[in-house]
């Protein structure tokens, strides 16, 4: 997760403005005082890595690699286009996420997710680590029912680096080891469909890890996070049939104008922008992974016909249903 940067998953949520304070044996993550201008920020994606001498890739999609020496440090900001993944084997790394000092040492697993903005201050000399970054677009394939992994992601926006036992450690390891040897497959025609199912079962490994680790460990939550939060789990239950923002505030007992103003604040992204992502993700895994025909998707989502489906998908992916389909 050490590189130059773009923008980043939808779900993690880049909260610059967290006040989290967590210390326990092997981690600690302190807010910042200072500000930032986050239209400076530059962004990266994963093709700006791909002269390490120690990575397969498979495009800008994803990369994985066990060595960042050649990763210079640096004094400015990035953000990130991807999430990346990383078990540190050995020596520590102190920096900046979101605002937030922090330090990772051997035996911990950290998580950072897309849109977070990223300082690498300082690392020691020995720091080792084995590191995985998958973009955005190609999460949103490998992720097929969202809703299974929304607590995942709050997990991960509380508490971005855990300590992990041995035995985690090396399960982390053995899912690097065969990932890392199925990418280098390069004439395997299935090699990105391999990529993806070994993925999502090392998220939903990762879920169970953080359910034991963190759930016990709550940090509270301040009012607004909670009302995010509160915003996201309806939508999640119900975006296939409701699309207005009103009809959540409704139900939260809120203007819609305060809940648009407080998931923006907390998010960056409006609540229509969290509404229209959800019903787009699911329109594109039942375009890609079910045999229902177009119609058939539409009525799923509750819209007036395909027409009006069409039209709304391709507003929010530049492409028809039919043509997403096809690629």
């Amino acid at each position: 997760f050490f590189f130059k940067q773009k923008t980043a998953y939808e779900i993690g949520v880049s909260l610059v403005g967290s006040e989290m304070c967590i210390r326990d044996r092997s981690y600690i993550c302190r807010q910042s005082t200072k500000t930032m201008d986050t239209k400076r920020i530059r962004n990266v994606d994963i093709s700006q890595i791909h002269h390490l001498p120690m990575i397969d890739f498979i495009g800008n999609d994803f990369a994985i690699f066990n060595d960042i020496k050649d990763m210079p440090l640096s004094s400015y900001p990035t953000r990130l286009n991807a999430a990346c993944l990383t078990v540190c084997l050995k020596g520590w790394c102190k920096l900046e996420l979101n605002l937030q000092q922090c330090e990772m040492r051997e035996g911990m697993l950290g998580i950072i997710l897309p849109d977070q903005i990223v300082l690498q201050r300082e690392r020691s000399e020995d720091f080792s680590g084995l590191f995985i970054a998958v973009s955005k677009d190609f999460m949103d394939m490998v992720i097929p029912t969202m809703q299974q992994l929304f607590p995942m992601f709050f997990m991960i926006k509380e508490r971005p680096f855990v300590h992990i036992t041995p035995e985690e450690s090396q399960s982390f390891q053995e899912y690097h080891s065969f990932l890392w040897s199925k990418v280098k497959l390069k004439d395997n025609p299935f090699r990105k469909e391999i990529t993806q199912g070994l993925l999502l079962a090392l998220f939903y490994e990762i879920y169970n890890l953080y359910q034991g680790h963190v759930v016990q460990e709550r940090i509270p939550k301040s009012r607004k996070e909670d009302l995010f939060e509160r915003f996201i789990r309806a939508v999640s239950e119900s975006y296939k049939e409701e699309r207005s923002v009103s009809y959540y505030a409704d139900k939260m007992f809120l203007t819609a104008k305060h809940l648009s103003t407080v998931v923006k604040e907390i998010s960056g992204k409006t609540a229509g922008e969290w509404i229209d992502s959800l019903v787009v993700l699911e329109a594109k895994a039942l375009l890609k992974s079910s045999e229902m025909s177009i119609q058939e998707i539409a009525d799923e989502l509750h819209f007036a016909n395909q027409s009006f489906f069409g039209k709304y998908f391709k507003h929010h992916t530049g492409m028809s249903p039919k043509e997403y389909r096809r690629q």
